[in-house]
């Protein structure tokens, strides 16, 4: 059951992230992928600098894996 609710969080994030940074374009599959790398690259980030963790289903979790699946769009816009 738990993968399902992590799918779910991913492609909830990916999509928010994707209109943050403007990038509607993308679809299901890569909203999710989108979300599940940014919440491990927002979760690696948040504990580098002591704020923010992913490990529970919160605001906080949703806030932090936003910002990572936002530096991702960002990083994958610039190449």
């Amino acid at each position: 059951m738990n993968i399902i609710l992590w799918i779910v969080f991913g492609g909830i994030v990916g999509w928010v992230a994707s209109i943050i940074m403007k990038t509607r374009r993308r679809g299901l599959v890569r909203n999710i992928v989108i979300g599940l790398i940014g919440a491990l690259l927002g979760g690696f980030l948040g504990s580098f600098f002591g704020i923010g963790s992913v490990e529970t289903f919160t605001w906080e979790g949703f806030f932090t894996a936003l910002v990572g699946a936002v530096v991702l769009i960002w990083m994958l816009k610039r190449l």
